[in-house]
């Protein structure tokens, strides 16, 4: 699995309705798309256990503190899923907010995403750039 990290500048409980609007059917991870899995995680749950120090800090300077809780969208590995993180994102981050991917410590912008900006060389859930950066690295 791939992940995104979201974090809306909207309530909780709203993130909630959006995403019981998006899956009706199912709740906690919900389902998006077929192919994304949604679900709140906060710092009681280990949201920056795998995290990189300079992650962490570039996400709370750019925030202005450090966020509570996330939704961490997983993407199914068996699909490219590019269209969809990208169109759940920007519904998450509608009202603000930023988001964060497995591929670099950058903190992206709805504006980032939505215009498919290039940071250091890689997109918003770039896994294909980042997969190629690496294997030239070796």
């Amino acid at each position: 699995m791939r992940a995104v990290f979201v974090f809306p500048a909207m309530a909780q409980a709203a993130v909630v309705a959006l995403l019981d609007r998006l899956s009706p059917d199912q709740r906690h991870p919900w389902l998006v798309d077929g192919c994304l899995y949604p679900d709140l995680t906060g710092e009681d749950e280990h949201l920056y256990a795998d995290w990189e120090p300079a992650a962490v800090r570039a996400l709370s300077r750019a925030r202005g503190d450090r966020p509570r809780w996330a939704v961490q969208v997983d993407v199914s590995g068996r699909v490219d899923g590019t269209v969809e993180v990208r169109r759940l994102t920007l519904t998450l981050l509608g009202r603000g907010g930023v988001a964060m991917d497995d591929y670099s410590d950058h903190v992206w912008t709805a504006e980032q995403i939505a215009a498919d900006a290039t940071v250091d060389g890689l997109r918003f859930f770039d896994f294909t750039g980042h997969y190629e950066r690496n294997r030239l690295a070796r």
